[in-house]
C-alpha cells in the first residue's frame, strides 16, 4: 500500500473532497388505453410503430365471434402509437380464419414479412362438432398490411396435443413455443426447434431447470438471448408469474421471477421487452379481464460516477533534524497515539480508522543514555475521503450471496435520505446494507448513489461512486 509521507512539524495529507436492503421495484406500469373492459387483450408483439396483440373483442358493435362450442374467438389486432400517451384505434388483421377460428398468439419474423401464429389444426367438418376436441397448432402466413395470406402449418403440429404461442429468435434460427406434447416435465412445457439446413429440427425440451411440473407457457426469446416465460409453479406470487432465464456455458440458468408490479397475485404473462430492456409490455388479468400493460424501467444508472477512492490511513514519519545527529548514535522512538510504537529515523505506520492521534517522538542518546521525551509532538488528523463508500469483496463466486455496505460513507454535513445501489446487471437495491447474488461470472460495475434530504430552498444533494467486482465461477 502506498505510504503518505509525513514530516513531523509539517504534515501533508491530501484529501479528495466530493460533494439486509429492501429492493425497490425496477418497473413502473400503466394500463394501455385501448383495452376494452368487457373483453380480453393479450400477447403484445413489438413492431416499429407500436404493437400487434390478440383480443376476443367484437368485430363491430353488432357482430360477435364465437367458436362452434360458443367460446369467444381471439383475433390479431394492430395498434400504432401516436406519442408517449396516445394510441391510434386498433385495426383487425384479417385472414381466412377470422370468422370461425382463433388467430394468435403470434410472433413476427425478423424481416417483418412473416407472421407465426396459433390457431386450431382442424378446420373441416369435424371442427364443427361441439364434442370434437380441436388442438392448437402453429401456422405461418405472409403479412400484407392488415391481411394474412398463404397460411401454412408448422411441421410438428399434431392432432394429439397442443403447440402454441410461438416466439422466433432475432436471427430466425430458433423457434420457441409452448406444448403439452409427450416428453415434457409438466402440464405444458417450453420447447424449441432449431433451423438446420432450411428445415426445422425436432423439438427440444430445455429440461427441468426451465420447465416445472405445472404449466409453463408464453415464451419470448429476447434479442439479448434471454428467455422470458410464464409459469404457475410453486413459489410464485399467485397464478401465472413471469420468469426469465438464459443459456450460459452450455446450461440453462435457474429461472428468476420478475418483481412486482409486473408479477402480482393474478395471472401475469406474455412479457415482451424492447431491445434495451428499459420498457415493454405484458398481459395480466389483475383487473378481472386480461389487459395489456406497459412497463418502464425505473433503474437509475449514472452516465458519470467517480471511481471509489480507497481510504489510505498509512503514513511515513520522518525526523527532519536527523541529519544533525549523523555522528552521534541516537535511537528514535515513535509513539503513534493509537497504542502502537516504532523505532527509526524514518518509519511507516497505518492507522486502522480515522481519528485524531497525538504523535510523539522520544530521542535517546546511546552514548550518554540521555532521554529526551516528547522531543517532537504533533496532533495528526487522519480523515477518510469525503465520498459514499462501497465495502464489498473485489472478487466473489457466482450464485453466492455477497454483502454490500455503505456504512463507511463519509459525507460531513449530509443528512442522508437514500442509499441506491445499481449492481451493473439490471438489478438494484436500496439501503445502507444489502445482499446480492450474481448468477453469471463476469465483470460488473457497481454504482452507489447517495441522496440527501432536501436542504434550504428544497435543494437536494446527490453524489455517486462506482467500484468494479469480478464474479468468477463457483468452485
Amino acid at each position: 500500500m502506498k505510504r503518505i509521507p509525513v514530516i513531523l512539524i509539517f504534515i501533508s495529507l491530501v484529501i479528495s473532497a466530493g460533494v439486509h436492503g429492501q429492493d425497490p421495484s425496477p418497473y413502473r406500469i400503466s394500463r394501455l388505453p385501448f383495452n376494452l373492459t368487457p373483453y380480453s387483450e393479450i400477447s403484445p408483439v413489438l413492431f416499429e410503430k407500436g404493437i400487434f396483440f390478440c383480443s376476443d373483442r367484437r368485430i363491430s358493435g353488432v357482430m360477435d365471434r364465437t367458436s362452434f362450442d360458443n367460446r369467444r374467438l381471439y383475433n390479431i389486432y394492430k395498434a400504432e402509437r401516436k406519442d408517449s400517451t396516445e394510441w391510434g384505434k386498433p385495426e383487425m388483421v384479417r385472414s381466412e380464419r377470422t370468422a370461425q377460428f382463433n388467430t394468435g398468439p403470434l410472433c413476427i419474423s425478423p424481416d417483418g414479412a412473416t407472421v407465426w401464429f396459433t390457431s386450431e389444426i382442424e378446420t373441416g367438418e369435424a371442427a364443427r362438432s361441439r364434442k370434437f376436441r380441436n388442438h392448437s397448432g402453429i401456422f405461418t402466413a405472409r403479412l400484407s398490411g392488415t391481411e394474412l395470406t398463404d397460411i401454412q402449418p408448422f411441421r410438428y403440429n399434431s392432432p394429439d396435443y397442443d403447440i402454441a404461442q410461438p416466439s422466433l429468435s432475432n436471427d430466425g434460427k430458433f423457434l420457441f413455443f409452448a406444448s403439452d406434447m409427450p416428453g415434457g416435465q409438466g402440464k405444458s412445457d417450453i420447447w424449441y426447434c432449431e433451423l438446420v439446413s432450411g428445415e426445422w429440427a425436432a423439438p427440444v425440451n430445455p429440461g427441468p431447470v426451465v420447465n416445472s411440473p405445472e404449466s409453463d407457457n408464453f415464451p419470448l426469446i429476447h434479442s439479448s438471448g434471454r428467455l422470458y416465460f410464464a409459469s404457475n409453479r410453486s413459489g410464485g406470487s399467485g397464478g401465472l408469474d413471469v420468469y426469465s432465464t438464459s443459456f450460459s456455458n452450455g446450461v440453462w440458468e435457474m429461472p428468476e421471477r420478475l418483481p412486482e408490479p409486473v408479477n402480482s397475485t393474478a395471472d401475469d404473462f406474455a412479457f415482451v421487452p424492447q431491445n434495451d430492456l428499459q420498457s415493454g409490455y405484458f398481459s395480466s388479468n389483475r383487473r378481472r379481464n386480461d389487459d395489456i400493460f406497459e412497463f418502464t424501467a425505473t433503474i437509475i444508472r449514472k452516465s458519470q460516477c467517480s471511481p471509489l477512492e480507497i481510504n489510505n490511513y498509512c503514513f511515513e514519519f520522518v525526523e527532519e533534524n536527523a541529519v544533525k545527529y549523523d555522528t552521534i548514535p541516537f535511537r528514535f522512538e515513535w509513539n503513534f497515539g493509537d497504542g502502537e510504537k516504532a523505532e527509526g529515523r524514518l518509519v511507516e505506520h497505518c492507522y486502522s480508522k480515522p481519528g485524531s492521534y497525538l504523535v510523539r517522538l522520544d530521542v535517546t542518546n546511546l552514548v550518554t543514555n540521555e532521554v529526551k521525551l516528547n522531543e517532537k509532538s504533533h496532533m495528526l488528523m487522519v480523515e477518510a475521503v469525503e465520498q459514499p463508500y462501497i465495502t464489498c469483496p473485489d472478487t466473489a463466486p457466482a450464485v453466492t450471496e455477497i454483502s454490500f455496505s455503505a456504512d463507511s460513507t463519509n459525507l460531513p454535513g449530509w443528512e442522508i435520505d437514500r442509499y441506491y445501489w445499481n449492481f451493473g446487471d439490471g438489478t438494484i437495491a436500496t439501503g445502507p446494507n444489502v445482499e446480492k447474488t450474481y448468477r453469471n461470472p463476469g465483470e460488473y460495475n457497481i454504482q452507489l448513489i447517495v441522496t440527501a434530504k432536501p436542504g434550504p430552498g428544497g435543494m437536494i444533494r446527490e453524489t455517486c461512486v462506482s467500484k468494479n467486482i469480478s464474479v468468477v465461477e463457483r468452485p
